[in-house]
């Protein structure tokens, strides 16, 4: 399950990304939304496990895989040490803090919604 929900979720962060790139945005907001998105699919996801109890196979295809392959942190990681060693120091800590903070929210919204 884990296995599925990753490819299911790696193609959708790949999509996301290709679609990024056709655009004028910097290349590191492409990973921003993937990870955005799937906080915010993840808090959905806790949310409604707390209301009606899931499935650990759903959980594992859904939580663990899916939401695991579409989020990026190792993108995201690389993509800041690319900007801090392109000297664009403000631009990685934004990165940094959006990232986790707007990711943080996108759970909580998530979880919110459904409860």
């Amino acid at each position: 399950m884990v296995f599925i929900g990753g490819g299911l979720g790696s193609l959708c962060r790949f999509s996301l990304s290709r679609w990024i790139q056709q655009t004028d945005y910097p290349f590191f907001w492409g990973t921003v939304l993937a990870n955005m998105l799937s906080c915010f699919i993840l808090g959905l996801l806790v949310g409604w496990s707390m209301r009606q109890p899931m499935s650990d196979p759903w959980k594992l295809l859904l939580m663990t895989g899916f939401c695991g392959g579409f989020s990026t942190f190792s993108t995201f990681t690389l993509e800041t040490y690319q900007l801090l060693q392109s000297g664009e120091m403000l631009t990685a800590f934004g990165n940094v803090l959006v990232s986790v903070l707007i990711g943080l929210f996108c759970l909580y919204l998530g979880v919110k919604i459904i409860l």
